[in-house]
C-alpha cells in the first residue's frame, strides 16, 4: 500500500468516536482557556432521534471538546452531522463583543512559525509563553453562525490564528439534522492560503460552542464526526 494512503487510513483509525456508551470516546477531553473565568460549555453524551451524539450547550460559557492528533496528515475529507436547537442569538463574528457560535467543528494544523507574518509570530510566541500551552499556529473552524452569510470566511476577532468558514446560519431550519462533508485541504488553503501554499500536518480536532462574549445561550448536537481517507 502506498505510504500516503496508509497514512490516511491510520488517520481515520486514530480519530476515536465522539461517544462510547454513556461517555466520551477515548482521547476526547473538555478543555477551556488558561485561567478561564467564564463557566465551561457543557458537553453531554446523548442519543437524540436515534443518533448517538454530543449535546453542546453554552450558557455565558466557553469550552471545546478536543482530540489531540499530532503529526497526522490531513484526511481527504471530514464528515459529521449536526442539529441546532437554539442559536447564539446575539452573535456577530466580525467583532469581539459578538464572537460566539452555537456550534463549531475545528481542525488545528502545525503551520511552521516561519510562515507567519512577523507580528503574528511574535503574538503567538507570547501567548504560548503566558499560557504555558502549545497553542496551535492555525485552526480552521466550520461554524453554525447566526446572521453571517453561508460561505463567508472570517478571521477570528481575537486572533487570526483561528479562521472560520460559515456552513450554516439561523436561516437553516432548527431541529433538523444536517450532514456535512468538507475537503480539509481545500478549505485550509481557502482560509490560510495567504500564509501557506501547502497543507501542514494536523495537531488536533475539536468541537465546541461559546456564549461568553454575548452572555447568551445556545444548544446544538454534533454526531458521527469522522475522517474519510
Amino acid at each position: 500500500m502506498p505510504g500516503a494512503a496508509l497514512s490516511l487510513l491510520l488517520a481515520g483509525a486514530l480519530l476515536a468516536p465522539l461517544v462510547a456508551g454513556k461517555q466520551f470516546g477515548e482521547g476526547w477531553r473538555v478543555l477551556g482557556l488558561p485561567n478561564q473565568a467564564p463557566p465551561m460549555t457543557r458537553f453531554t453524551p446523548d442519543t437524540v432521534q436515534g443518533r448517538v451524539a454530543v449535546r453542546v450547550e453554552a450558557i455565558k460559557s466557553y469550552g471545546n471538546l478536543v482530540y489531540r492528533l499530532p503529526g497526522v496528515p490531513a484526511p481527504r475529507a471530514l464528515r459529521w452531522s449536526w442539529r441546532l436547537l437554539e442559536p447564539a442569538a446575539r452573535s456577530d463574528l466580525f467583532n469581539k463583543a459578538g464572537d460566539d457560535v452555537a456550534a463549531k467543528v475545528c481542525v488545528s494544523f502545525d503551520l511552521p512559525l516561519a510562515q507567519l507574518p512577523f507580528a503574528e509570530r511574535q503574538r503567538l510566541r507570547l501567548a504560548r509563553e503566558l499560557s504555558g500551552e502549545d497553542l496551535p499556529s492555525a485552526t480552521l473552524c466550520w461554524v453554525w453562525a447566526t446572521t453571517e452569510a453561508v460561505g463567508a470566511r472570517i478571521d477570528n476577532a481575537y486572533s487570526r490564528r483561528v479562521r472560520y468558514i460559515v456552513l450554516r446560519n439561523a436561516g437553516d431550519a432548527p431541529g433538523a439534522w444536517v450532514d456535512e462533508e468538507r475537503d480539509v485541504a481545500a478549505d485550509f488553503l481557502l482560509a490560510f492560503g495567504d500564509e501557506s501554499s501547502t497543507v501542514p500536518l494536523l495537531t488536533g480536532v475539536a468541537l465546541g460552542a461559546d456564549a461568553d462574549n454575548t452572555g447568551g445561550r445556545s444548544v446544538a448536537y454534533i454526531a458521527a464526526l469522522r475522517f474519510e481517507p
